[in-house]
């Protein structure tokens, strides 16, 4: 059996483990195509009898490297990168949902990821209930149907920074024999791992902490392998019953607990060809080496921004889990016990110009459509990020019309706060 790795240690030496006289550093693999001898060595490979590479828009080294990281990373049995947050995010729902299916999302989330679930997928014949998360279990209950595929949440909501219970909704999800998905985006692997606590699947936005210094959009999919999907095999034909296109290969049969990652690549990736470029995946794996040294500066300055902004008189309200006093800090503390992110939401006494106003007067921090980077970055979701939804939709997202969304970075924490008082100041 392998010594079992702390995460720091993943961080810089998993994925990539190069033989004798290979790059010590994970080179990156900038070609479409690969070679080989024979037609029936690529028969094979197109069969999926074989492991290889024919095709980037499949598969690629350098993808599969920084994919076997993450999925270590996360505990999981395999990885996937995508091209972004937002294809992941799709990819991990529609893998295991068709039209006339039904799927259930916690409704504090990303507002993209809202829109995505809400309006383009409906658009595919896909319906989606969100719901209250901290709605009792009776009034969640009455959301699952026959035709529901899984359950959807983020571990710490994008803007509001509330806690998704991951065991509860483990438990829901399971009970009626689907599995839950979860966005890990915001706490990454080293402050939470969802899979520990009943977790199948999980997402990221790889744009966001595990890249670190806003240089590549990306997105990851990494399964736990313990979901069985032939117990409930008149859910999922997609994973339990022939696939045509594969000559009647059955995933769940021939791939055991690789079965979702596979379909997901050899189907999904096969037709809508949303792949993570090398290069961008070359430059996460940069990212991933000091994510663990990141997180924890993030944590430290998110939570002394959190405290001050607190005890402002001219400040309103703040959402982060980190406070003694806010709603979600026992979930937190059992969740994230080493913390949860830099990610701050919070309001000011006043209007929404009022508001608009501070950001405008900022001058370290910048006013960007991005998060969780190393550079500390501000934004007013209702404005921007969520200005598609309506204010029924925001309420339901958990996104206050005065909500402040501050991304706390990695610089000197005195720096950031003597930014924020002058931009108070009157």
């Amino acid at each position: 059996m392998a010594e079992k790795k702390h995460r720091g240690t993943l961080c810089v030496q998993a994925g990539w483990t190069p033989k004798k006289g290979e790059p010590r550093v994970l080179p990156i693999y900038q070609s479409t195509t690969f070679k080989y001898d024979n037609s029936e060595q690529m028969a094979r490979l197109f069969d999926l009898k074989d492991t290889g590479y024919f095709y980037t828009r499949l598969q690629n080294p350098t993808n599969d490297a920084v994919a076997a990281k993450i999925a270590a990373l996360e505990g999981g049995v395999a990885a996937m990168l995508t091209s972004s947050g937002q294809a992941a995010s799709f990819y991990a729902v529609f893998n295991i949902c068709e039209a006339g299916d039904h799927f259930i999302s916690s409704g504090t989330i990303y507002g993209g990821t809202y829109n995505l679930f809400g309006v383009t997928m409906k658009k595919m014949g896909i319906e989606c209930t969100f719901i209250d998360p901290e709605a009792t279990d009776e009034e969640i209950e009455k959301a699952f149907r026959p035709n529901t595929k899984c359950f959807f949440g983020e571990t710490i909501s994008n803007p509001g920074g509330k806690i998704f219970d991951i065991e509860r909704f483990a438990r829901m999800a399971h009970a009626h024999g689907v599995p839950l998905i979860v966005d890990n985006t915001f706490a990454t692997p080293i402050n939470c791992r969802p899979f520990e606590w009943g977790a199948d699947i999980v997402t990221h936005s790889t744009t966001k902490y595990m890249d670190g210094h806003a240089t590549a959009v990306g997105g990851c999919i990494v399964d736990s392998g313990k979901f069985d999907w032939m117990a409930h095999a008149d859910k999922f034909p997609g994973l339990c019953r022939p696939d045509e296109s594969y000559h009647g290969l059955t995933y769940a049969e021939s791939f055991g607990a690789g079965a979702y990652i596979t379909k997901a690549t050899a189907q999904l990736m096969r037709d809508l060809g949303s792949i993570q470029s090398p290069e961008n995946a070359f430059l996460l794996n940069l990212g991933l080496e000091t994510l663990h040294l990141r997180m924890k500066r993030h944590c430290e300055n998110a939570q002394t921004v959190a405290a001050f902004l607190h005890d402002d008189p001219r400040v309103a309200w703040v959402s982060y889990a980190g406070l003694p006093d806010d709603p979600h800090h026992e979930r937190a503390r059992k969740y994230l016990p080493d913390g949860g992110c830099g990610v701050i939401a919070f309001g000011l006494k006043g209007t929404r110009e009022d508001a608009i106003r501070f950001m405008d007067r900022l001058k370290m921090i910048c006013i960007v459509t991005h998060v969780a980077d190393a550079r500390t970055c501000v934004l007013h979701p209702a404005s921007h990020t969520h200005r598609q939804l309506s204010d029924e939709q925001l309420r339901e997202a958990g996104v206050a019309p005065d909500l402040i969304r501050l991304s706390v970075g990695i610089e000197d924490v005195e720096d950031i706060l003597a930014d924020i008082r002058q931009a108070l100041a009157d």
